[in-house]
Parts: C-alpha cells; sequence; structure tokens
C-alpha cells in the first residue's frame, strides 16, 4: 500500500526494429541527464495512461504498451516516488526539441544503458533485456460489478452491470486502447460481454463467446480452458478477454506454472486486468504438441482497477 505522499510515475522504455531493437533515451536539460521519458501522473489519469502521455510529451512518438517491465523506488524531493515502466513499441512521430527534453538518441539497450545518468533507468533497461522486445500481449479482465448474485431474480447468465459496474465498464474502455487490442472475447455471461462491449464496439468487432473461460465451462476440464485460452494468444492481434473471478486466478497461476514464473498471488478484483506477455509460438505451432512449445508466460502484472486512483 503506497501512502498517501507517494509521488507517482510513469515512463517507458520507448523502442523500434525488428531484430536488432533501439530503444530512446532523452536528455532532459533541466536536469543535464540522460533518461528514458517519464513523469508525474495528472490529476485522473492512470499509470497507463500517464506513460503514454510522457512518452508522447517527451519524444513526440505515439506508442503501444507492452509488458510491464518495472517498478522502482526512490525518495525525490524528501518525499517517496514509485515509478512504473512498461516496454511501449513506437508506432508513429517524430522528436522536436522542447522545453522538457532537447535530444533524443535511438540506442541499442546496451549503448542506452551507457548512457542513461539514473542507476535506476540501468536496472529498467536490465530487465526490459531480459526478454524480447517484441511479445504477444493479453489484456484478461475479470467483468465488472453486476450487483449480488441474491438479489437478481432472474438466470444468473443474464445478471447485467450495475451502475458502478458501468463505470468501470467505461474506464477499461478508455484504458484498454492503450495497449493495442485488436479482438475482443468473453464468457457467455450478459456481465462480461457488457464490460468489453465498449471495446468492441469502438474497434468495430464481434465478441466471440468463449464457454470453455466462463466458470462452468472452465472447471470440468481445466486443461481444455488452459488450451483454448492459448489459441486466443496465438491468433493475430492483441486479444482482450473477459472472463470470471472464478476462472482467472487458477488460470493465471496455471500458465505462470507452466512458465516457471513465479507469482506471489494472483489477486482477480471485479473490474481488474491482468496484462500478460507471452513468447511467440513457433511456425506451425498447436496445442496438440508438447506443452514445452506453447507459448511462454513471461510478465504478468496486475492493475486492480481501470479507474484512476484518487488523489491525496
Amino acid at each position: 500500500m503506497l501512502s498517501t505522499d507517494t509521488i507517482r510515475a510513469a515512463g517507458a522504455v520507448l523502442w523500434r526494429g525488428e531484430g536488432v531493437v533501439e530503444v530512446a533515451v532523452v536528455h532532459r536539460p533541466r536536469y543535464d541527464d540522460w533518461s528514458l521519458p517519464k513523469g508525474k501522473l495528472d490529476a485522473g489519469e492512470t499509470v497507463p495512461a500517464a506513460a503514454v502521455r510522457e512518452v508522447l510529451e517527451e519524444t513526440g512518438f505515439h506508442s503501444v504498451l507492452g509488458r510491464h517491465v518495472a517498478q522502482v523506488r526512490y525518495s525525490a524531493f524528501g518525499r517517496p516516488k514509485v515509478v512504473d515502466y512498461f516496454g511501449a513499441r513506437a508506432v508513429r512521430g517524430a522528436f522536436t526539441p522542447n522545453s522538457e527534453c532537447d535530444e533524443l538518441r535511438w540506442l541499442p539497450v546496451a549503448d542506452a544503458a551507457a548512457l542513461v545518468t539514473r542507476r535506476e533507468d540501468r536496472d529498467v533497461l536490465a530487465a526490459f533485456a531480459l526478454v524480447p522486445a517484441d511479445l504477444r500481449t493479453v489484456l484478461l479482465v475479470r467483468h465488472a460489478k453486476a450487483g449480488k448474485r441474491e438479489n437478481w431474480p432472474g438466470d444468473d447468465d443474464l445478471r447485467p452491470l450495475s451502475s458502478a459496474g458501468w463505470r468501470q465498464a467505461e474506464a477499461l474502455r478508455a484504458l484498454l486502447p492503450l495497449f493495442g487490442p485488436a479482438r475482443v472475447h468473453a464468457a457467455p455471461r450478459v456481465r462480461c460481454v457488457q464490460t468489453v462491449q465498449g471495446t468492441a464496439d469502438d474497434l468495430e468487432v464481434f465478441v466471440p463467446r468463449e464457454p470453455r473461460l466462463s466458470e462452468e465451462g472452465y472447471w470440468p476440464d481445466r486443461d481444455a480452458g488452459l488450451v483454448r485460452f492459448l489459441d486466443i494468444v496465438a491468433g493475430d492481434g492483441v486479444p482482450v478477454v473477459s472472463s470470471q473471478g472464478g476462472v482467472i486466478p487458477d488460470l493465471v497461476q496455471k500458465l505462470a506454472d507452466l512458465s516457471g514464473l513465479r507469482l506471489a498471488d494472483v489477486p482477480c478484483k471485479k473490474g481488474s486486468l491482468w496484462l500478460l506477455a507471452f513468447t511467440h509460438p513457433a511456425p506451425g505451432w498447436s496445442t496438440s504438441d508438447s506443452p514445452a512449445a506453447w507459448p511462454r508466460l513471461v510478465s504478468a502484472h496486475y492493475l486492480p482497477s481501470a479507474l484512476p486512483a484518487p488523489r491525496p
């Protein structure tokens, strides 16, 4: 739990290239240092939104967020400061010197690490370099609030979002595009579909129903649910998957166990999001292959809410 006087900030390892990856570092004349792009959250802003905004303001590049790379903590101006860094692929733009940054250099990771001034930035670059920059990102969402089951007189499959749930769904509609989604899937529950329908509408895509990722479809055959999820992972473009609290913790833990990724716990609040990043499957890969050939989970980051945290 962060104290109320903590300075929250966000940034990114902005990267480009295929094969040989280059990352962006910027010179800040105010401090006369070389840094990864980052900055403090504005009022009413989420951490991912701040990362995208700061990258654009400091580098001139629009970006798509990928995995969560690292969180660093240090003291600034006598207060604790926490900075979350994501990988961010540059998609378009150009650098123009500005009041915050007067120079940008695209460098291989090792050269960027040698140039940056702060040890914390070198640590972030080291974490970024541990796995490939170009990973398969999946946005696994638990449906938003839908009131209490005992207060709904009809079929529970048809229980809709509550007013609080609709606020969460609208927040997700603003947050999910930062990660460049292309597809939207949902367990066949009205509340699961409603949670991500706004995102699907914005993308102008249909929401396929995923019975294997509902609670009663998953638990009779967990392996089949896992295989179906990995089929979704292996498709084209970044998928959003909306499921239930009785599925997500077990599914994420199974994926982590298969990949040798250690997770302390797997929370799953309503309206929350797991940002999962996988290695690419081999060409011609199939879920009938040995699990050793399946896409490997290399990063799992939990966002407890798409709503911005209240400011102290």
